[in-house]
């Protein structure tokens, strides 16, 4: 059934959930004059205070770093930014970084576990040059998450299924500002290096056709990503 145009405009319309905790978070440094320079309550703290997630929280005060409110310092805190003027946030009006990491959490295991079924001898290897070009690449960051993004892309094509591939590649085209920024702050060199060590666990289920293995190799990957960019 086609969804009327007033319908669409007021779906196309409805805020995200980031972007309502980031007006929030404002409201409060407004209403208990918190002043440039000055740290903020502890993410577990405004997560009580503002009775939201941690990660929908952090979504927001990266939100508003990239436009310039707040000012994350690692080790340190989030502090009221001393820029006189700050800058809407320059932020794509897609999906949060967690919830496409939830969505790829439900559909990638399952790619992962129809491509331990369906895959060729041409497809392994195809997933497989992508992650020695990973390996390869491990020091140059942009090349590094170009052959990330083809390592879970070939691993789609080996489902034989195009909607797939086509479902991860939009998986992947939400990686935004939002994203790189949260990744900037918060992926460590043991993620990165760990996350060699999963492709290649994900790499040998789907080579011995262990759709078990496989689906259950992906589900520990994008836990660990999930973890790393949700911790405390």
């Amino acid at each position: 059934m086609k969804k009327s145009p007033a319908l669409h405009e007021a779906n196309s319309a409805e805020p995200r959930l980031y972007r309502v905790v980031s007006n929030r978070i404002e409201e409060l440094i407004r209403a208990e004059n918190i002043q440039a320079g000055e740290r903020l309550p502890s993410e577990r703290d405004l997560a009580t205070k503002l009775g939201v997630s941690r990660t929908s929280l952090r979504e927001a005060l990266i939100a508003l770093e990239l436009g310039g409110v707040v000012e994350v310092r690692g080790g340190s805190g989030v502090y009221v930014s001393e820029q006189a003027a700050p800058q809407a946030a320059a932020v794509a009006a897609g999906p949060g970084p967690f919830e496409v990491l939830a969505a790829r959490r439900m559909i990638e295991v399952e790619v992962c576990a129809l491509a331990a079924k369906q895959a060729t001898d041409a497809q392994i290897d195809a997933i497989l040059f992508a992650v020695e070009e990973m390996e390869r690449e491990h020091e140059d960051r942009s090349s590094n998450e170009s052959a990330d993004r083809n390592f879970h892309l070939a691993i789609a094509r080996a489902t034989g299924n195009s909607a797939m591939v086509g479902v991860v590649q939009y998986l992947w085209a939400q990686r935004d500002t939002l994203w790189h920024r949260l990744k900037e702050h918060f992926q460590t060199e043991e993620l990165h290096k760990e996350t060699l060590v999963d492709h290649r666990a994900i790499l040998a289920a789907i080579a011995s056709h262990d759709v078990a293995g496989a689906r259950q190799a992906m589900r520990a990957h994008l836990d660990r990503v999930t973890r790393t960019f949700s911790r405390g």
